[in-house]
């Protein structure tokens, strides 16, 4: 078949024809977006691949630890650490309890001791020469009432005398009934009762001819 025209020529305006010009541009806008698009996929792969990496590190090093714990630290010493550890505290325990209870003990001597002082301050030299000759006389059973009668009639307030004895000033607040001799067969010629809380005092001489049961009445009335 003869053309009458040249084919190039025929080639050009058939391509012009088709126009495949936006076809062309659409292609290379795709490709520039695969490439894109293969780019960022690299890069996110290296990222992956690196905290990838890191994680094996810590892993290695965690299991590293793990391992050289667990050789270091067998069960059975652990529960004969927890035993020994328990033990202590038992024993510590038990020494606090202990230490208390003396600590009260000791408050409680340091208290009674407090209180015997105050006690003898109070008597003076007075006292203590009484609770002298309380003890001398104790070891003598034939005194043992009057020590007792002298003993309760201080108590009341009553000062007793033989003759010309100078009585041994006593204060109290009992009320009781008192004798007018002693169990010993000395008898008593003057007793002296003082009432502090009403502020009076009583000299009363004793006369065998009155009977106890009167004397014990008057004192009674008097404090």
């Amino acid at each position: 078949m003869l053309l009458s025209e040249d084919p190039s020529t025929l080639i050009h305006h058939t391509i012009n024809n088709f126009n495949i010009q936006p076809d062309k541009q659409a292609c290379a806008r795709i490709s520039e977006s695969l490439s894109n698009l293969q780019q960022a996929r690299d890069i996110r792969i290296r990222e992956a691949e690196n905290a990838l990496k890191k994680l094996s590190r810590t892993l290695n090093t965690m299991s590293s630890q793990h391992a050289d714990l667990t050789a270091s630290h067998s069960s059975t010493k652990h529960a004969s650490e927890i035993a020994r550890l328990d033990t202590k505290k038992f024993r510590t325990a038990k020494t606090a309890s202990d230490a208390e209870v003396e600590a009260e003990r000791l408050a409680q001597q340091a208290a009674d001791l407090t209180a015997r002082l105050q006690e003898l301050e109070v008597q003076g030299v007075d006292g203590m020469a009484d609770e002298e000759a309380r003890r001398r006389r104790a070891r003598d059973p034939l005194e043992d009432e009057v020590v007792l009668r002298l003993t309760v009639y201080r108590s009341l307030g009553i000062e007793m005398e033989r003759g010309d004895e100078r009585p041994t000033r006593s204060r109290g607040s009992s009320v009781g009934a008192a004798g007018g001799s002693g169990g010993s067969g000395e008898a008593f010629s003057r007793a002296i009762v003082r009432n502090d809380r009403k502020g009076d005092v009583h000299v009363v001489n004793m006369d065998k001819k009155f009977s106890r049961f009167f004397y014990a009445n008057y004192f009674w009335q008097t404090l």
